[in-house]
This record gives structure tokens, sequence and C-alpha cells, in this order.
């Protein structure tokens, strides 16, 4: 039997059902079109165009590693955030259209630091693929930036992934535990650190639990543990007038920045996700901002 785009979309489907995924027919178009580097036009209007063997093997074994709930980037090897391209690898938590947000957030801040300093030099702390700190690089080109990350692996990805997008002479990885290695200061820091309960870890989502690095998600017995030791040392890595942005639970707008407020930082804004839920919150330290 000839398989085409359309039978073989049919067939993920169908497969992706039977084993509980959620968007079924999403994950098939997008599992598909990204093995054939198909745009979501041709894919919608080439459905009796035939696949060879070789490309239909291909996407049967990538239905089958969907259907063990792999996640469909993860299969895919790359995932667009912010307009850029991004690798993964086992080391790095996946990049999320929900962490978007905080780069929307924090780039205005960026461009004032700009306007009134001529630069604005940033640090992503626990950076995984560089998703944040690159996303900042790519709006405000003045810009200059450090991703920092516990793993070498991870610094790595960060590293090839701002060469992949033409970033790599603004930015620096650098392995490090939170700020032990870290010297100099910084306009802003941002931070998506873990904040999943080590309890509630393994009840997480296959897609996360087996696939995103436990380094990304377990935040401790309360999932605060990241956020204490951000607070703790960010004043003294933080230019003046510095901002601190961190990504939150979607519970722990209050105590996270109590955690925050007790070292002496106050809030000045907080940001939501696409569902509307509170993602992240944005610091100054003692007094306003620029």
């Amino acid at each position: 039997m000839t398989d085409t785009l359309d039978s073989l979309f049919a067939e993920a489907r169908s497969r992706f059902l039977r084993a509980h995924i959620g968007e079924a027919a999403l994950d098939a178009r997008v599992l598909i079109s990204g093995l054939l580097d198909l745009p979501a036009v041709a894919f919608m209007t080439r459905g009796e165009e035939i696949v060879s063997p070789k490309d239909a093997q291909r996407i049967r074994d990538a239905i089958e590693r969907r259907a063990a709930h792999e996640p469909v980037h993860r299969i895919l090897g790359s995932r667009e955030f912010y307009g850029l391209t991004l690798g993964m690898s086992p080391d790095t938590l996946e990049p999320r259209p929900d962490s978007e947000m905080i780069v929307e957030g924090l780039v205005s801040f960026a461009q004032r630091f700009v306007e009134q300093k001529g630069s604005c030099h940033l640090i992503d702390l626990g950076t995984g693929t560089g998703a944040i700190c690159l996303a900042l690089l790519s709006a405000v080109p003045q810009a200059t930036g450090v991703g920092s990350d516990l793993s070498a692996g991870a610094v790595a990805m960060a590293r090839a992934n701002a060469e992949r997008n033409g970033l790599s002479e603004r930015f620096a990885g650098v392995e490090s535990d939170w700020f032990s290695t870290i010297a100099g200061k910084f306009d802003i820091i941002v931070s998506n650190p873990p904040y999943i309960r080590t309890s509630v870890v393994a009840s997480l989502a296959p897609e996360v639990r087996d696939h995103d690095p436990a380094l990304a998600l377990d935040g401790g017995a309360d999932g605060l543990d990241a956020y204490r030791t951000i607070a703790a040392h960010a004043a003294r890595h933080l230019a003046e007038d510095g901002i601190v942005g961190v990504e939150i639970g979607y519970d722990q707008l209050q105590v996270v920045g109590q955690i925050f407020e007790e070292e002496g930082f106050s809030v000045i804004d907080r940001v939501k996700d696409l569902g509307g839920n509170d993602r992240a919150i944005l610091f100054t330290f003692g007094r306003q901002p620029l």
C-alpha cells in the first residue's frame, strides 16, 4: 500500500488516540510536518502526495515514540521559542510558550537600560537551552548575556543554540551552581528555576517526568529551595536599579514574593501566562527601578 501524507496523518492520529494523547491531531500534524520539514500550508494542501518508504518508516518510528509519551519536540530535536530555533538534549528542560511571557516582561527594562547606559548585561540562572537569555539578546541587540547552569550538558547546548541563532558573540555559557562561580554585576538577573515539590515530581505527566531533567523540576520539599538561594545572593550581583525576574508555579506568587521581600527586594510587576495564571514576578532591590 502506498503511503501518503493523509494516510500517515490518519494513522498517527488514530495511534495517539489509542495511547490517550490529549491533542492527537495536533501532535500528528506537528510531528509529521516537522520530520518532513513541511510548512503548515503545504501539509494541509498536499495530502495526497506520496511519501517515500524511507520517510514513511521514519514517521512510523516517531509515531511509536510519541505513543510512548515522548514529547513531539523531543522527537524532532528542537523547538521554536520567541522566534528562535532551539535544540534540546536530555540535560535541558523543553522550552515552552508560557516562558515567552517573562521575556516579554523584561524586554522593556532591557531596552531602558540600553537607552540610559548604552548597554544591558544580563544573566539567566539555570539557563538550560539558553531560551530566556537568548530570546532577550535577540530582542535587544545591544544586550549581552550569561547563561549559567549546574549541568555541563545544558551549558554546551545553550552555547550551541547561541551559535545556531547568530548570538554567540554576545552570549557566554558558564557552569555554575546558581551564583557559586559567577562574578560581576548584572542589569537583569532572570531564572526559571525548579519549583515543583519533591513529593509531586513522580506524579507529573510522563512527558515531563520521564523526559525533562529532574534537576530542572525538583525544587525541594516545598518547591522553594532555588528561590531562597537566588534571593539570598542576587543583591550582590545586581547593578544599580537592576531587575530580578523569576518564573513561578501558578500558586507561588505570595510565598515567592515574601522570600524576596525578606531579602530586601520589592515587587514591581507580575507576569501572567497564556492561560491567565501568575507566571513570573519582577523585583527591584530596595527602591523603585529606572
